[in-house]
């Protein structure tokens, strides 16, 4: 098939990280130009602005990947499909529900290709636990997503400002497995959010999920707070005894205590294979699971507020 020339919107550490590095590799994709607010730029670009909408004029540009913060992705991808570019968004996709569903219907409305990244859900791990519950009942599910935010978001103000997400920036990756795997849906049952007195997202959050048959003990506990080894694993038990962890943020799965699948991740050379297909296809893939289960949290969530934390 044809080679994707494409642009990447904000050059963020998860541009730099996985971005940049894996559409540099991949045989389908050629960056032809990037965008940067800071001014940052890529040796692999032939154009760098400081505008997203200078790179939005190139007739060259095919598709997009939209890396910035999510409180101003709605505008940078609307205007993308608008100029007949096709979009990838970085997770999480959007500010609110709102905005994501008007994307999803521009999208269509334009005869562009809109796709909604949810890198956790790109490991043979995830894959093999869907396959493993399918059909069983839940008994208990624990989702235990611990990190060190000033590692992994050294400087970054906008996770701490409203719709940055908090401690959901990650937590939804947890959520996105869990959307992924579970073979019925799940729903937030009670939401308790910890805010630090000067920030105006939550630093950690638990969780309590239902499912449509009213039994089991499903909890999810995200805090940014631990340091030292991180912690991302999702255990799960079914009625007929069945033990299952994921462990290692979905790259490693264990079935009865017993080692399955223990890869190294490889999720977003995963997703870019996935991006081509759509765009051959010409197909959108919206996923809207993990974010509403997000906003239903905030939702129906006990506000607490905890000590002042600095970064």
């Amino acid at each position: 098939m044809a080679l994707h020339r494409i642009g990447i919107i904000g050059l963020g550490k998860i541009a730099q990280d996985q971005h940049l590095p894996v559409v540099k590799a991949d045989p389908d994709f050629h960056l032809l130009a990037v965008s940067s607010q800071r001014g940052l730029t890529h040796e692999d670009a032939r154009y760098t602005f400081l505008d997203y909408r200078d790179l939005l004029k190139l007739p060259e540009v095919e598709a997009v990947s939209i890396c910035t913060p999510p409180q101003v992705r709605h505008q940078i991808a609307r205007e993308a499909l608008l100029a007949g570019k096709d979009v990838l968004l970085e997770k999480p996709p959007a500010a609110t529900l709102s905005e994501l569903e008007d994307l999803k219907d521009l999208a269509a409305k334009m005869g562009r290709v809109v796709f909604t990244t949810w890198h956790a859900q790109y490991n043979k791990a995830v894959d093999e636990a869907k396959k493993a519950l399918a059909g069983w009942t839940i008994k208990r599910l624990l989702v235990t997503w611990k990190e060190d935010v000033r590692h992994w978001h050294p400087g970054q103000q906008w996770i701490w400002e409203a719709g940055g997400f908090g401690v959901f920036d990650p937590g939804i990756n947890a959520l996105s497995i869990v959307t992924r795997i579970m073979p019925e849906p799940v729903f937030i049952k009670s939401s308790t959010l910890e805010f630090p007195a000067n920030r105006d997202a939550p630093i950690a959050a638990n969780l309590t999920f239902s499912m449509s048959h009213g039994t089991g003990n499903l909890q999810a506990v995200f805090d940014w707070r631990q340091t030292g080894p991180q912690t991302w694993d999702i255990e799960v038990e079914t009625d007929a005894g069945l033990t299952l962890k994921l462990s290692h943020g979905g790259s490693c799965l264990e079935i009865g205590g017993r080692e399955v699948v223990n890869e190294t991740p490889a999720e977003y050379q995963a997703i870019y294979r996935r991006f081509d297909e759509l765009l051959n296809a010409r197909q959108s893939e919206v996923d809207i699971a993990p974010f509403r289960l997000v906003a239903d949290a905030f939702m129906i969530g006990k506000r607490v507020q905890v000590d002042a934390f600095e970064d």
